[in-house]
């Protein structure tokens, strides 16, 4: 698919009393190590089986952060007409049906997450799950940090498919960097946060899901 805008932004549309709140709301919820795909969790109870040692340092040479989830009618109010602006005015346009819940991201000193896409290979097989059958096809990302809180933490996005080509065309998304910018992405743009080097980098992550593209 080709894209005239690979990603679209709103630059501190967000006030500093709701990034305030998202933030101490957040740290409030259990904070868990985040999981990537990488790490096959389908079916597997972590009660029983949990992380092991090994398991947890192989996550972290491509993720490192802490997260807690989010779903909360007051942050989907919030967020989604930005998610629906988005869409249209990028000329995405989308074919868009349910939001999953929010990610409340921290990212400490040395933490970091590698090159990803949002997207899955195969669409979500959860049987009685709003979800079955969709794919993720909208990302969004929301800073709630001030940026004389933390240094490095850059999302950067890679403006080709890493898994298909080797060309480098690479960007630093100056415009989320201001306390709170959201920008929305399509799900298969691959992206990277830098490991911060000071403070504390909080981030609001959703994806939008839809029917597969055709």
């Amino acid at each position: 698919m080709n894209l005239v805008n690979d990603f679209y932004f709103f630059k501190s549309v967000l006030t500093p009393k709701f990034c305030d709140e998202v933030i101490r709301y957040g740290e409030q919820k259990f904070n868990q190590v985040a999981f990537t795909g990488n790490l096959k969790l389908e079916g597997r109870d972590l009660n029983k089986s949990p992380i092991t040692r090994k398991e947890l340092e192989e996550l972290r040479k491509v993720r490192d952060s802490n997260i807690s989830w989010l779903d909360d009618p007051w942050i989907y109010k919030e967020i989604l007409p930005y998610v629906t602006q988005a869409n249209a005015a990028a000329g995405w346009n989308f074919q868009l049906d349910a939001a999953e819940p929010f990610q409340f991201t921290r990212y400490g000193i040395g933490q970091f997450y590698d090159f990803h896409c949002d997207s899955f290979k195969e669409p979500y097989n959860k049987p009685n799950q709003p979800t079955h059958g969709k794919i993720r096809k909208l990302s969004v990302t929301c800073n709630l940090s001030h940026p004389e809180d933390y240094q490095g933490g850059e999302l950067e996005f890679h403006r080709n498919d890493v898994s298909k080509s080797k060309k480098v065309n690479l960007y630093k998304c100056k415009e989320i960097a201001s306390r709170g910018s959201i920008v929305v992405f399509p799900s298969f743009v691959y992206h990277k946060v830098y490991p911060v080097v000071k403070g504390k980098r909080y981030s609001l992550v959703m994806w939008n899901t839809g029917d597969p593209f055709k």
